[in-house]
């Protein structure tokens, strides 16, 4: 990752202070490795199947943790907040989940790895009234960074159950 984004920092830098010609006019077999994504890309967002209300969701999802051993350790309930101060919102909560002996052990290899926890999955109601379930597109964050086998595994295995909690969420199954 900082392979492909130092150079593309470095183009940017440049091209503020040189012309875009001399930045951009480089042999193409020296080029450096540019990867840009939509956001849209980042982000797995799935919306709720007909019949599922947001409170089906909230239940399938938090059953399916506890089954998971995955702990709900946060929520935040965002359009009620605003609500209670006057503020006219849609619906939309947070609800963060975790393994803490997991997290740990990801924290123990590399810091960086704090800013992605705990795993989070939104509740949101779009303006036509739709509900959604999004969450962090964890395969682009496993495959960015080579892991250690043993870490390899337990982001294989949070990504797999993230997406069994999601899944419960939008279908309502428990």
């Amino acid at each position: 990752m900082t392979k492909t984004l130092l150079p593309c920092l470095a183009a940017l830098l440049l091209g503020s202070v040189l012309p875009a010609t001399t930045v951009l006019a480089q042999d193409p077999a020296n080029a450096p490795d540019v990867n840009m994504y939509e956001i849209g890309q980042t982000v797995l967002k799935i919306g709720l199947a007909e019949g599922v209300t947001p409170d089906d969701a909230i239940d399938a999802m938090n059953s399916k943790a506890v089954e998971l051993n995955m702990k709900l350790v946060g929520h935040q309930n965002v359009g009620k907040e605003l609500e209670s101060r006057g503020v006219d919102s849609p619906r939309l909560e947070i609800f963060q989940f975790c393994r803490p002996e997991d997290a740990v052990k990801m924290v123990r290899f590399n810091t960086i790895y704090a800013a992605y926890m705990p795993c989070s999955i939104a509740l949101v109601e779009d303006n036509e009234g739709k509900y959604w379930l999004e969450m962090l597109n964890l395969d682009m964050i496993i495959n960015a960074y080579e892991l250690p086998p043993e870490l390899q595994a337990i982001a294989i295995t949070i990504n797999g159950e993230m997406l069994s909690i999601i899944t419960a969420g939008a279908t309502g199954a428990f």
